[in-house]
């Protein structure tokens, strides 16, 4: 949305205020607008990112809460009833490897996927800080969205290198789409108001784009009075981003790209759509995002970042399984199908887990609690090799007991997948003081 009129103070000739500056609703983050933004990332950004069309992507599906490890893909039949629950394993197309009965379409293509089932090391928090950065919510770290906009930049000028995608939730952390933190805020993820609502990208009906291109000799006019009333006293190219900003808006590439409706009515059936309503204090059942986030890659976005259902169930544990993991089934599978059907699956990763596992002990309210001593997570496409299950837990699915693997290790993975050097690269702090992106920067050797 754009905002051209506000509260009066001097005025010039046509009515407009001192201060009526250009304004781009969701566009704006941290308190800056979005020319301000390609302003700030002008400074920062690398001198030498790539220009073409070409690019690695990732998608990362955060499920909110902590998933059952124990009722997915990692279940133990021969366990006793107050630790195996209610679920029966099914085969896959890959010999020897089970998931839950209620997984039925990755089961039949789980030779693109690759299940790890000795996730170690990871927090106890209620956040997905961990899941997008590596690191335990204490320790305030730049996402992988905000490291790869930083270091790869944009692919296209009219497309954000970063989008979150999911909602802002009651319980605040669950919606966080990743944070650049250290980085600044012109690193901060793109996040379409309404999510995929379009409102971020559309004019307020009293404008058309013709009276906009009218207002923008204004804008030009009062780029003097910006930097006057800049209370750092910096002087910002107003102009040049302001440019900027005007292509990103006026763009169809983004706007397209939210905009499920022009899919084929087939793809969207077999993605399904889900439920825009939240989930109690967390995230959406929404099908639409795994859609959507194919196109924003599609489009030139190299990160994307979703939320997906809230997965804290400390009682009936069993019932919202049966309603959240058959939703989960059909929308990543209906991706990752996608994916390769379209040539996308050497490109684009795909990496879906929470924040820890679940207890492997059902509770008395049939549900199971915070378990980070055991996780789980699915990757898939990146051209990484596939069909295969990396380590194992205990009989009751409570330590890992083979190749314990850590969170930055998947993230180190996910970064060579996207073509930066994560045992070379630095990147500089506020201090100036280098910085590699991640402590443990040794990828998983089976998923090289």
């Amino acid at each position: 949305m754009i905002t051209l009129n506000g509260k009066r103070q001097a005025t010039f000739c046509d009515g407009i205020g001192r201060r009526d500056f250009l304004k781009i609703g969701g566009l704006a983050l941290g308190g800056m607008s979005l020319p301000q933004l390609l302003q700030a990332e002008a400074l920062a950004g690398d001198a030498n990112a790539p220009s073409g069309i070409t690019h690695k992507g990732v998608i990362m599906i955060f499920l909110a809460g902590g998933p059952p490890h124990i009722d997915m893909v990692d279940m133990k039949p021969h366990a006793p009833t107050e630790i195996r629950g209610e679920f029966r394993p099914i085969a896959t197309n890959v010999p020897g490897i089970q998931v839950c009965e209620h997984m039925p379409r990755l089961a039949a293509m789980m030779d693109k996927f690759t299940i790890i089932r000795s996730l170690a090391g990871c927090a106890g928090g209620h956040e997905p800080h961990q899941v997008f950065s590596g690191q335990p919510s204490q320790k305030k770290w730049p996402c992988v969205g905000s490291f790869v906009s930083k270091v790869q930049g944009s692919v296209d000028p009219a497309v954000p290198p970063f989008v979150g995608l999911s909602p802002r939730t009651r319980h605040a952390p669950w919606g966080n789409p990743g944070e650049p933190t250290w980085l600044g805020p012109s690193f901060a993820p793109f996040r379409p108001d309404d999510g995929p609502g379009m409102n971020d990208m559309t004019l307020h009906t009293d404008i058309s784009l013709t009276r906009l291109g009218d207002r923008r000799q204004l804008l030009l006019a009062v780029d003097q009075l910006r930097r006057e009333i800049d209370a750092a006293g910096q002087i910002y190219g107003f102009d040049t981003y302001t440019d900027q900003a005007f292509r990103v808006l006026t763009s169809s590439k983004l706007v397209e790209a939210l905009d499920v409706e022009k899919e084929d009515p087939k793809l969207r059936e077999r993605y399904g759509k889900g439920d825009k309503k939240l989930v109690a204090d967390g995230p959406w059942r929404l099908l639409d995002q795994f859609l959507i986030a194919r196109r924003l890659i599609e489009a030139g976005v190299r990160c994307v970042t979703l939320a997906f259902s809230r997965w804290d169930w400390h009682g009936g544990n069993f019932r919202r399984g049966r309603e959240d993991i058959p939703m989960l089934d059909q929308g990543l599978s209906a991706l990752i199908e996608d994916l390769h059907q379209r040539g996308l699956d050497q490109d684009v990763s795909v990496v879906v887990w929470g924040e820890f596992g679940r207890t492997p002990k059902i509770n008395s309210s049939a549900g199971r609690d915070h378990w980070p001593r055991a996780n789980f997570a699915l990757l898939a496409g990146g051209g990484m090799p596939s069909g295969q299950a990396i380590g194992a837990t205990d009989r009751t699915a409570s330590e890992p007991i083979e190749r314990p693997i850590h969170p930055q290790q998947v993230l180190a993975t996910i970064y060579r997948r996207l073509g930066i050097d994560v045992e070379r690269l630095t990147v500089r702090d506020p201090q100036g003081r280098p910085q590699y992106l991640l402590q443990n920067r040794e990828p998983i050797a089976e998923l090289a």
